[in-house]
């Protein structure tokens, strides 16, 4: 295949030119890295605006030595592209110039991650390096989680603090009274990557001598994200981080909250019972006022009453005389 033309010059004096002009930029990239969050997605950013009216051009994205991602344009407008896990090109690249890299997941790295941007175009096979990025990545560290022990013998109290998950390898230090340093030897501090992973988990240890009620604080520091958390012993919150407590106070916060629970569902029974009753009371009053009024004694007129006594009385008499003529008969 011939060498293309672009605006009636040959590709490989438009690469130089492209070169030259891009050349602050490139340069301006190189000063500053990128921050990936571990796990999450991050974009290296490159935009060329001059790629829009190119033709057979092939784009490459190398980090150090290694081919990430290759990407060629064609006359009809067609791109393939190829990768390495997954990393992309915004896909109206060939329309806007943005040849930003999309690494999907960022991962942890001790260094810095230099990737840089290679245009070719037509029969030229030497690239033009346009754009140059410097990645570093980190992870945030859950809240600490601090816990104080009962008192020793020796008046020695000991306070726990834990932090999980975060990256790069962190500073921890404690405070007491949110000022001053504990005393030397008093703190032991480990960090340990989780397995398959860069990620840390630290603990660390302060032992104090007759600790009273001082205010002891425990600071996970993330120098790359510029990220401070904290806990304090004495109830004080710092960037919204629980204290945890003793097992005294947490196994006497257990039987509060079960015995809150426990009130609460009789108070709910109690209060369904009640209006059970209340149903039926209401029912019951709507009967009694549905049924007659006038349930008394009904007083008949008197002459009616010497009537029927007097049918009475004939209906004796007729009986008397049926039974003396069956008598009579006899």
């Amino acid at each position: 295949m011939g060498p293309a033309r672009f605006g009636g010059r040959r590709v490989e004096a438009w690469s130089c030119g492209l070169l030259l002009g891009f050349l602050g930029f490139c340069v301006g990239l190189e000063e500053d890295c990128v921050l990936g969050i571990v796990g999450q997605l991050v974009s290296l950013p490159c935009v060329l605006p001059q790629l829009v009216t190119a033709v057979n051009v092939s784009v490459v994205w190398r980090r150090g030595e290694e081919v990430v991602l290759r990407s060629a344009w064609t006359d009809g407008g067609d791109v393939e592209e190829w990768s390495v896990n997954r990393a992309t090109t915004p896909g109206d690249a060939a329309l806007t110039g943005n040849v930003s890299l999309q690494l999907p997941v960022a991962e942890a790295s001790e260094r810095r991650l230099n990737y840089s941007l290679l245009v070719t175009s037509g029969g030229n096979q030497s690239g033009a390096e346009l754009c140059a990025v410097c990645l570093r990545t980190a992870a945030r560290f859950s809240p600490p989680v601090l816990r104080r022990g009962e008192a020793g013998p020796g008046g020695e109290t000991a306070f726990w603090c834990h932090s999980s998950g975060g990256f790069p390898k962190p500073a921890v230090y404690w405070l007491l009274n949110d000022t001053e340093d504990p005393p030397g030897g008093s703190v032991r501090t480990q960090a340990a990557a989780l397995p398959h992973s860069l990620l840390y988990n630290v603990s660390s240890r302060l032992t104090l001598h007759g600790a009273g009620g001082a205010s002891v604080s425990c600071v996970v520091e993330n120098a790359v994200l510029n990220e401070n958390l904290t806990s304090t012993s004495g109830g004080v919150r710092a960037w919204g981080t629980p204290v945890v407590p003793s097992r005294a106070s947490e196994a006497m916060w257990i039987f509060s909250s079960a015995l809150c629970a426990v009130v609460g569902v009789l108070v709910a029974v109690g209060v369904v019972y009640q209006i059970h009753l209340d149903r039926l009371s209401r029912r019951r009053r709507r009967e009694s006022l549905k049924e007659p009024q006038n349930r008394g004694y009904k007083r008949r007129n008197p002459r009616e009453e010497e009537e029927e006594e007097g049918e009475e009385e004939e209906e004796e008499e007729e009986e008397a005389m049926t039974l003396e003529r069956k008598e009579t008969d006899v």
